[in-house]
């Protein structure tokens, strides 16, 4: 190796690693909230591909990507990975990064930049400070009402009023706010909680958001995990320069977005992306059959002892399941896009999941399930139950979550923190909770989570006998019966 990688020695880089676009002839016209790995390998990848446009990104909640790209010049290598074969690609789209916690009032002044026409976002549920349940902005959230008490804007919602409020004050023009999270419905769900941050901000506000900002609606997908020290070891023997910044992907990546915006974007569809009419099919299928396997994964096989996502794959009993659930519970409460099949689909997701190369730890997607459960599996609880059918893969990954909460250790005895903005009420609502009906009833109580789905005594029954089977038998044993 000759060095770090940054624009001075981007030269050192093989040909067919560089950028298609010289850094230095971006624009910045895109903000990004979140500028974490996933919108690194995904979205900044789809704007790398499609011309000229730049990325000014924020992190949120530590300085650390802005200390790794800052003295980078934004540059990173994306590495895709699958089997034992894997592909460099240094990307260049992301031309500055803040870190908010320095400096809160920079992150409104570029989303005001006349320059900017593009907000994109990737916070994770949690970082939306809103009701799973009923889609609604907590306006009793400490953190927001800090915020609205005329602190500079530290919520990402705070930060985005903040910043369109400045563009309708400078008359910097109109602009897309394009959320990436999976959130179901997430264009129309953000516009929702921006304008009820706005009514509380200002009022006259809200009537300028409603005639210059569009909130088109997306779906994104693609396996993203935590980058190791040997991945970037490997991406540096690859590239030739040492590169902190490293993301590491899976081969597949797909961006759906409804074709509705009311400023300049990338051309983002040359580079795959689909701009479509409604987002909404592809949306539940990706959330209920990828995205509840992924969860139920990630806490049936958890407990059972896998560290991975693949390895939990690899066990017959528990792709069984996942497949199980992706097609005899959630593919019969969805209605697929056209050209789309949910058998091929839920194939393709085994396979994906199982790319050893791929290190996406169970205790990596169990994180903030109280944000995750409504779109990825309790839609499906309560498809199935409005059928009259019982939810029973469904339910078994809902008792999972649950035995996840209530032991917080695995079966082979490890001890684990539960990691969620609602560990606390958990923890209350659970003390002296010691038999499986008490823990069904203590946790269907959380109301935010569950909704009316707390009223169903066929879902009290149907979780407290599989809690009970989970606390006896284990998990490997609850998926096998599930699958007889």
């Amino acid at each position: 190796m000759t060095g770090r990688l940054s624009q001075a020695t981007l030269g050192a880089v093989p040909g067919a690693y560089r950028p298609a676009v010289d850094p230095q002839d971006r624009h910045a016209g895109i903000v990004h909230l979140g500028i974490g790995a996933f919108h690194r390998a995904h979205q900044a990848y789809y704007t790398e591909e499609c011309g000229d446009w730049g990325i000014c990104g924020v992190t949120q909640r530590s300085s650390a990507v802005a200390d790794q790209l800052g003295p980078q010049d934004g540059l990173y290598t994306l590495l895709v990975r699958e089997g034992t074969e894997a592909r460099p690609r240094v990307l260049g789209a992301v031309r500055e990064v803040l870190f908010a916690g320095d400096d809160p009032l920079a992150v409104a002044s570029r989303i005001a930049d006349p320059a900017v026409s593009v907000v994109t976002l990737t916070v994770s549920e949690k970082g939306y400070r809103h009701d799973p349940a009923t889609r609604r902005l907590r306006l009793d959230d400490p953190e927001i009402l800090a915020d609205l008490g005329g602190r500079p804007a530290r919520t990402v919602i705070g930060q985005l009023v903040a910043g369109l409020a400045a563009r309708a004050a400078t008359g910097a023009g109109p602009v897309n706010v394009v959320c990436c999270d999976n959130l179901p419905d997430n264009g129309p769900t953000v516009r929702g909680l921006v304008r009820a941050y706005a009514a509380a901000y200002d009022q006259a506000l809200t009537a300028w958001i409603d005639a210059n900002a569009a909130f088109p609606a997306t779906m994104v997908d693609r396996i993203v995990p935590a980058a190791t020290d040997a991945d970037r070891s490997e991406a540096a023997s690859l590239i030739g320069l040492e590169d902190q910044g490293t993301v590491v992907a899976e081969p597949f990546t797909q961006w759906v977005i409804e074709d509705s915006f009311a400023a300049p974007r990338p051309a983002w569809e040359k580079a795959g992306a689909q701009l479509v009419s409604s987002v909404a099919p592809y949306e539940k299928v990706k959330l209920r059959l990828l995205n509840g396997a992924h969860s139920a994964l990630a806490y049936l096989g958890g407990l059972a002892g896998h560290q991975f996502i693949a390895e939990a794959v690899a066990d017959d009993a528990f792709a069984s399941f996942a497949h199980s659930l992706m097609t005899r519970d959630a593919a019969v409460t969805v209605d697929a896009p056209t050209g789309m099949e949910t058998g091929p689909y839920a194939d393709s997701v085994l396979r994906r999941f199982r790319n050893p190369a791929l290190k996406h730890t169970t205790r990596q997607v169990s994180m903030d399930g109280s944000q995750k459960l409504p779109q990825r599996l309790l839609g499906t609880v309560a498809g199935r139950l409005a059928a009259g059918a019982m939810p029973a893969w469904a339910g078994l990954a809902v008792a999972g979550w649950m035995r996840h909460v209530w032991t917080q250790r695995t079966e082979t005895g490890e001890p684990f923190t539960v990691n969620d903005p609602l560990a606390g009420v958990f923890a209350a609502r659970l003390s002296g909770a010691d038999a499986p009906a008490a823990v069904v009833d203590a946790l269907l109580g959380v109301r935010e989570i569950f909704g009316p789905l707390a009223d169903s005594p066929e879902f009290r029954s149907l979780l407290t006998d599989h809690l009970s089977r989970l606390s006896r038998d284990g998990a490997r044993a609850a998926v096998l019966a599930a699958c007889a």
